[in-house]
């Protein structure tokens, strides 16, 4: 039974791979969905609100409704009737973690109604397991820069220090990109030469994420994995990263699946950074929104109970 009849969930965005770490690493950022959840309803209502809320599914095959019954089923019992209300912050199919905000966002309010019957760790691997992968669901449940391995027992969840110095920009264009698409354009193999490539740069990129380091992110966020492939699925890729690294950022990569673009620099090259990455999408006739972001140390967050 319900310890509580309404709770109110603020999940973050988030940027997933930085670059070298496909798959493992991600990092929260300050833009985020709002989710109501209210159970003495009439049935399964689901309202939308705020960008793009035309494009999400207000019936049981909605994702955050999903993950809400999943968590009941995992502690066998019946989901109750609820009311959801979403506040659209966080644009889908764009790179940003529009889907772990409705995975965590479910679990995370499922859980308080239900009395909190899970840990903050068990909740996390039904994460893991509804996305896939953890590196976007891990951060937008615990927030922070976060690494995340598997062990003999589990998932090893690794905080990596985030230098004061270092902003995000976010280049959002106005086109969709699937996950499942950007995925069909990788090989299934990979050379042991571009295994070792990554590995290297991934350490490097761990170093300078702690330091600050300028050159050291230069080099780390260069990739042969993933990035090499997708860029083909985002025009003006090419255009949008010299315009940024002009622009004083330490260097581009692909947030995400994409198509949002993501460069690293300092609070001194913010703006010119954001104007540069709009020109030069506008220059191949691509509108976006440029905007620099935060990062979120807090992950889910139940307010307002």
């Amino acid at each position: 039974m319900s310890i509580i009849s309404t709770v109110n969930v603020k999940v973050p965005a988030t940027t997933a791979n930085l670059g070298p770490g496909f798959d493992c690493i991600g990092a929260a950022l300050g833009l985020y969905n709002e989710f109501k959840f209210t159970t003495d309803a009439d049935g399964l209502i689901i309202q939308v609100s705020g960008a793009e809320a035309q494009k999400v599914q207000t019936d049981d095959s909605n994702m955050l409704y999903q993950a809400f019954a999943k968590l009941y089923q995992y502690i066998d019992i019946t989901p109750p009737s609820v009311k959801i209300e979403i506040v659209m912050g966080v644009p889908l199919a764009r790179g940003l973690g529009s889907s772990a905000t409705a995975i965590v966002g479910g679990l995370v309010a499922a859980n308080q109604l239900a009395g909190v019957p899970l840990s903050e760790l068990q909740v996390m691997e039904l994460a893991i397991a509804m996305e896939g992968h953890p590196d976007n669901v891990v951060p937008a449940l615990i927030g922070g820069c976060r690494l995340a391995a598997t062990s003999e027992t589990g998932w090893e969840i690794c905080d990596i220090p985030w230098h004061e110095n270092i902003v995000p920009v976010v280049a959002i264009p106005d086109f969709e990109l699937s996950t499942s698409e950007a995925r069909r354009v990788l090989p299934t193999e990979f050379s042991r030469a571009d295994a070792i490539f990554n590995t290297a740069h991934l350490g490097l990129l761990l170093r300078g994420l702690q330091t600050g380091n300028k050159e050291w992110l230069k080099a780390a966020l260069q990739d042969k994995l993933h990035q090499p492939y997708r860029k083909s699925l985002i025009p003006g890729y090419d255009a949008v990263n010299a315009a940024a690294v002009a622009a004083g950022a330490y260097g581009m990569v692909i947030s995400g699946a994409g198509p949002t673009l993501l460069a690293l620099t300092d609070a001194a090259n913010t703006r010119p950074v954001e104007k540069a990455m709009l020109t030069a999408w506008q220059e191949v006739g691509i509108t976006s929104i440029a905007r620099s972001l935060p990062l979120d140390t807090q992950g889910a967050t139940i307010v307002n109970i």
